[in-house]
Order: structure tokens, then C-alpha cells, then sequence
């Protein structure tokens, strides 16, 4: 049956549905007054249902499917578009070193060439899921590169907020004697290491993850929206905007990697791109796509002083809340099978890559 027959049928039914039983229509319209999403959700329901799989929770980065890029695709290194169990942090997936250039170094000749390739730079770079595209427009190195994300700093007013969608997500040593061992307590010291530096950091720690005490992921993106519109209005001055996670892999997987003699977690920057296959979803856009790609890129870089240390960047088809501001970033922090320890001296290397980029050094 074609697809458009399924979505006739089920047109169909649904109006049979709404004639034949008043209760129906009247849930659906208790449905619109109890949660505005719904009336989104009714205005393109045809996106709902060509692209559902787009709209289903799902922050774990380990699902099967193709790579989607630009008008090409290809399987990840194992066949699976997942990022958390095919990286090859150090050794990019054609066996060539990945570039180990911090942020703010001049370039080789060879390397800038090699990084203007788009099939070089997609494949040792990001790791794009199957609900989005990244095409040549979008993903040419002179932007990624040229793309100005130097920030003044000033102490004297916040500049940089750092929140978690999900604070309620723990590390493998959380409990009552460790209990800052979680994504929250990881953005509380990563934020006083970017203080040390001379910025100045808010940190809201609020769990938008749960509700009345009970853990409720499926609005957490819309909660924390409401909650991050909140803090930008009582301080315009924040420039950038980190939302800090942790990823949720099999209970085998690692994602550590020594780093000067240090157990260190491993560390991806994740963008939502605002568009499917076919193109932007014009209900979510972003202003500020191409600046947080290229402030993403940019902290890649420096963090690639540290071989090992990061994973790909991981483009994936909504947004995520990074439109508010032109230096956002959802980034994974290590996974449910990390240690404290790992985490935090992961944010120690993290601290100096933000600092670095920011400052343009």
C-alpha cells in the first residue's frame, strides 16, 4: 500500500472517528487547550507522519541507519549510523589521521586543503544521523574556519550559560557518598574552571527532566526553552549557551581515553540542524545554524591538541534549543558507564578549548 493510500485511510478513519464519537472530538479539544505543542502538532501533522521518527525521544546516539550527507550516503565504519560505538577519535574512518590542530593555529597548506575537500571533512569530522542533511552550502570549510566566534571577555557581566536538558542523567559512581557525580554537578565544575579563566558563568541547574519529582523526558526540551527564554531575558549579555549531557551507550562501551596520564571521558559536540533529507523545517528555525556549526568545528580543533579526546561531531534533524544564541553546543559528557573522575578532568580540557576558541588564541 503506498503511502499516500496509508494517509488517505488514516484520514479517513479519523473523520469517521470525530462524526461517530463526540468524545473524541471533545478529547482533542481538551488536547489543544491542555498543551499548545498540540496545535503545532495538528498544523503539520504531515510531517509527524512522513518524518516520525524525527519527533521520538531519542538522545541515545547508537540507532541503526544510514549517514545521510548532502546527495550522499554511506554506512557507519560497523554499519551503524550511531556515534557512540563506531568512533575512531584519533584515526579518521579511511585510516588517515584526523587533523590535531588547535582552534586558533594557522593551517597547513596541506591540511586546508584536505579539510576543502567535503568528503574528507564529513567523514573525519561529524557523524550526521539519517534525519538530516548536511550539504555543501553548509559545511564548507572557509565558513567553519572564517565564521568570527571571538568573544570579549568581560567578568563584569555574564557571558556564557551553561544548563542541562537532562540534569537528572547520572555517572557510574553517582550515590550518597558521590553525589555530585552527574551532569549537573559536572556543569558546576566546569563552570568554575571557566571562571578561573576570567569569565563570567551562569549555571542553572534546574531539572527540566523532571516534573512534580518524577523523571518526565518528553517535554524536557520545551521545558528548559521556557526555562533558558527566562535567564536570557534577566541577562541579555550571555553570548554563549552550553547545554551539557551525558550519553547513554551499552553497558560495555567505555568512552575513555588516557590524556596526560589522566582517565579522561570523551567528549561530542552535538548540533540539531533544523532540517530533514528533504530541507529545513520551517516551523524550527535557526538563525544561527551556521555560526554554532562553525563554533562547534572550531572547538574540535582545539580540543584535537588531545588525540583521543573527542568523537565526531553528531548532526542530528531538530533543534534542540540552539537557536537562542550564535555560540551553542549540546555536548556529551562521557556516558552512564563514565566516572566521576573521568568527567571532571574531561571539563578541565574542555574549559581550555572554550577559552581558547573564545579568546581566538
Amino acid at each position: 500500500m503506498s503511502n499516500l493510500l496509508v494517509w488517505a485511510v488514516r484520514g479517513l478513519l479519523a473523520l469517521c472517528l470525530q462524526i461517530c464519537c463526540p468524545a473524541a472530538r471533545f478529547q482533542k479539544e481538551e488536547s489543544v487547550r491542555r498543551d499548545p505543542a498540540y496545535a503545532v502538532y495538528e498544523t503539520y501533522r504531515y510531517a509527524y507522519e512522513r518524518y516520525g521518527y524525527l519527533f521520538s525521544y531519542a538522545e541515545e546516539t547508537g540507532g541503526e541507519g544510514t549517514v545521510a550527507v548532502g546527495n550522499r550516503s554511506w554506512q557507519g565504519e560497523d554499519g551503524n549510523a550511531g556515534a557512540a560505538d563506531r568512533e575512531q577519535e584519533s584515526t579518521g574512518a579511511d585510516g588517515m589521521k584526523t587533523e590535531q590542530t588547535g582552534a586558533g593555529s594557522a593551517l597547513s597548506a596541506s591540511s586546508l586543503a584536505r579539510l576543502q575537500d567535503y568528503d574528507y571533512l564529513m567523514k573525519q569530522y561529524f557523524s550526521v544521523h539519517a534525519s538530516t542533511t548536511a550539504d555543501r552550502g553548509l559545511m564548507k570549510v572557509e565558513k567553519l574556519l572564517g565564521t568570527d566566534v571571538r568573544l570579549t571577555k568581560n567578568p563584569d557581566v555574564p557571558q556564557i550559560l551553561i544548563y542541562h536538558t537532562h540534569a537528572s542523567e547520572t555517572y557510574a559512581d553517582y550515590g550518597p557518598q558521590n553525589p555530585d557525580a552527574s551532569v549537573a554537578g559536572a556543569g558546576s565544575y566546569l563552570a568554575e574552571l571557566l571562571r578561573q579563566r576570567g569569565w563570567n558563568v551562569i549555571h542553572d541547574t534546574t531539572a527540566y527532566d523532571r516534573k512534580e519529582g518524577k523523571l518526565e523526558r518528553s517535554r524536557a526540551y520545551t521545558y528548559a526553552l521556557e526555562g533558558v527564554q527566562g535567564i536570557l531575558q534577566e541577562h541579555p549579555t550571555i553570548e554563549v549557551i552550553l547545554d551539557l549531557h551525558r550519553d547513554g551507550v551499552s553497558d560495555s562501551l567505555r568512552l575513555v581515553q588516557e590524556i596526560q596520564g589522566k582517565p579522561t571521558a570523551k567528549i561530542m559536540f552535538f548540533q540539531g540542524m533544523s532540517r530533514t533529507p528533504e530541507g529545513e523545517i520551517a516551523y524550527l528555525p535557526n538563525p544561527y545554524l551556521q555560526e554554532n556549526l562553525a563554533f562547534c568545528f572550531q572547538m574540535q580543533l582545539a580540543c584535537g591538541r588531545y588525540p583521543g579526546f573527542t568523537r565526531k561531531i553528531y548532526l542530528k534533524g531538530l533543534r534542540y534549543n540552539l537557536h537562542l544564541r550564535g555560540r551553542s553546543s549540546l555536548i556529551e559528557a562521557g556516558a552512564q558507564t563514565s566516572t566521576k573522575e573521568e568527567v571532571w578532568n574531561a571539563m578541565e580540557l574542555l574549559a581550555e578549548a572554550a577559552d581558547s576558541v573564545l579568546q581566538g588564541e
